[in-house]
């Protein structure tokens, strides 16, 4: 039987790539074979997701330091991944921070750095890889929103509001891109076992995250493989414009 789900001769790039979920999604797809290429701020970080993601396999996984604030660097993690892979068949929008503020304490500052991070680097890079996709006729574009892109919390504006603006980007481009044959789609992580969290969240609020799941955990993240394998393959070939929650059922708990 066909796998549906299979990757061979894929290439996949991932921004975020150096931990957490980024890291996750890049061994899930090298195991079903795809050619990753991940990109982070830290080199340290990297080099070690990059073998951790090829133990075992015979993948070819690259990677390249870049700033997504920077555009120039944005551009030349675009230029750089064509020039080593030839092609990007997947691109996986992850980078992306928080600085927690309630509304009358936002600084200036903060606020434009996570926009250009979050928000503004993913466009760019789409954009920039967007026409060889074209020629191709096929692609497949992830952004990682998340579940305060459907809801809100307090001290999270800049966050909300970009993981908002990253659905609303995927449900457009997804209709342009769809006459080309590339899907566009955005993931919604809950609470995972990720650093961002478990850096800026006190001991009481990671009990509220998991009291607010029904599953009464949080989640690890391998567990953000099964839902990126299918948008990024051609199981996921008829699901565009799109976001898939992964949270552990936050959102089904009204009260």
């Amino acid at each position: 039987m066909h796998n549906r789900f299979d990757l061979t001769g894929k290439v996949a790039l991932i921004t975020g790539g150096g931990r957490g979920l980024g890291k996750a999604m890049a061994r899930g797809f090298a195991e079903n074979g795809a050619s990753v290429m991940l990109a982070s701020r830290s080199e340290e970080e990297l080099r070690a997701a990059a073998e951790e993601v090829r133990h075992g396999l015979d993948a070819n996984v690259e990677w390249l330091c870049t700033d997504m604030t920077q555009r120039d660097q944005v551009s030349h993690l675009a230029a750089e991944t064509l020039r080593r892979f030839g092609r990007v068949d997947i691109l996986v929008n992850n980078a992306g921070s928080n600085v927690p503020q309630a509304i009358d304490q936002v600084n200036d500052d903060d606020w434009d750095r996570i926009i250009e991070l979050n928000l503004t680097g993913c466009m760019r890079l789409t954009r920039a890889l967007v026409p060889q996709m074209k020629d191709r006729r096929w692609g497949r574009i992830i952004n990682i929103s998340s579940v305060l892109g459907l809801g809100g919390k307090e001290g999270r504006n800049v966050y909300c509001a970009t993981k908002s603006a990253l659905i609303g980007m995927a449900r457009a481009t997804a209709i342009d891109l769809g006459p080309f044959g590339i899907t566009v789609n955005c993931i919604s992580p809950g609470p995972f076992l990720t650093d961002l969290p478990m850096k800026i969240l006190t001991p009481d609020q990671k009990q509220q995250f998991t009291g607010r799941t029904a599953l009464g955990r949080w989640g690890n993240p391998e567990e953000i493989i099964g839902p990126a394998l299918l948008l990024a393959s051609d199981a996921g070939s008829y699901i565009t414009g799109t976001t898939m929650v992964v949270d552990g059922g936050v959102l089904a708990k009204v009260l």
